[in-house]
């Protein structure tokens, strides 16, 4: 089969790969039909993330059972479902409590060894306990899908942010980053009730998706600047819940500054400044509650689900580019020049 794998920094290359076959009996084969390009894989694009030689890439995808193990009971090989970015087993304390980014039987789309989503086929290990199955009929609409598969990720990484953040009905929220996943934070703000929600961005393109998803105010400032902005929009209190979907010292440093006392910060910007912008003694002086880290989408997709399938939520349109899987080392170019906010890959 054909899949992305990545050689080095801005080397991105569709190449003939194995065909992924059942390896052990909770294993299953997915046929991919859409996967994407996320915000993190440019990490490894850039060169900030190390990855070896050959390696596979992509860990966002959705797609049609074509093999399944012989301990598998939840799938059969027609059934359409979604893969969440991390596998695992279901079954540990930590799966059992929603945890499942922390199942030590778990691990991520790509590494070395496994399978990346960006390629004609998956093998899913643990398939029981990783995969969602969608409606059949969901398969054959063209409209759902883009929505479907930002819930692999995108779209339950904003959803934790909120969580995290303590979102809540009535409440003023402000969102650090305007990426795909600071716009999923605040449609996840939004779907929770907020009442007042701050975008914190300079895009237009993005503004504009930010406003359809609910924003009510935005700040395009940066920095000492965009605290500022935010105060005077809050009459100097701050918000009560920040999502900060960057992960830079910077970014840490204005979401813990535009927080109220007594607020939250809901963190799932993969870090990528150190811990220097989070100052524990201001923190504290404020009882400010830091909380996040790696989204379990797993624990999340039942829950949005219904609302994606309904129409309820749109997360899809932070989708601005759909490329056939040729397309995918242009897609990175155009994430990496900021000329396409998130590629769907369509196969």
């Amino acid at each position: 089969m054909r899949a992305t794998v990545i050689h080095g920094p801005g080397d991105i290359r569709v190449e003939e790969v194995p065909d992924p076959v059942v390896r052990r009996p909770t294993d299953a084969v997915v046929r991919v039909v859409n996967a994407c390009i996320c915000g993190s894989d440019l990490w490894a694009y850039r060169g900030v993330a190390s990855r070896v030689a050959g390696q596979r890439i992509g860990h966002e995808f959705l797609g049609v059972v074509e093999d399944v193990g012989r301990e598998v009971t939840g799938f059969a090989r027609g059934d359409f479902v979604l893969a969440p970015f991390v596998w695992s087993d279901g079954t540990c304390d930590h799966c059992r409590e929603g945890l499942h980014t922390s199942c030590p039987n778990g691990g991520f789309w790509g590494e070395v060894g496994s399978d990346g989503g960006q390629g004609e086929a998956v093998r899913v290990p643990y398939a029981d306990g990783t995969l969602v199955k969608l409606p059949e009929e969901a398969a054959g609409e063209e409209k759902l899908l883009p929505g479907l598969l930002a819930l692999s990720d995108v779209m339950s990484t904003g959803h934790h942010a909120a969580v995290a953040a303590r979102v809540r009905p009535g409440v003023t929220v402000a969102v650090v980053g305007d990426g795909a996943v600071g716009l999923c934070g605040v449609l996840a703000a939004r779907r929770l009730g907020a009442g007042r929600i701050i975008a914190l961005g300079r895009h237009e393109e993005r503004i504009a998706i930010a406003r359809r998803f609910g924003a009510t105010d935005v700040v395009a400032e940066r920095g000492e600047a965009a605290v500022e902005a935010v105060g005077e929009l809050t009459g100097g209190q701050g918000a009560h819940a920040v999502l900060e979907a960057v992960g830079t010292e910077e970014s840490m440093r204005t979401a813990i500054s535009v927080a109220r006392d007594g607020g939250a910060v809901g963190y799932v910007g993969v870090p990528h400044g150190g811990s220097a912008g989070v100052d524990i003694g201001r923190m504290f002086d404020r009882n400010i509650a830091l909380a996040g880290g790696v989204a379990p989408a797993r624990a999340y997709i039942p829950e949005l689900l219904p609302d994606v399938l309904s129409g309820a939520i749109e997360p899809g349109l932070v989708f601005d580019r759909t490329v056939g899987l040729d397309g995918v080392p242009d897609g990175y170019r155009a994430m990496h020049d900021r000329t396409a906010l998130k590629v769907r890959i369509a196969l």
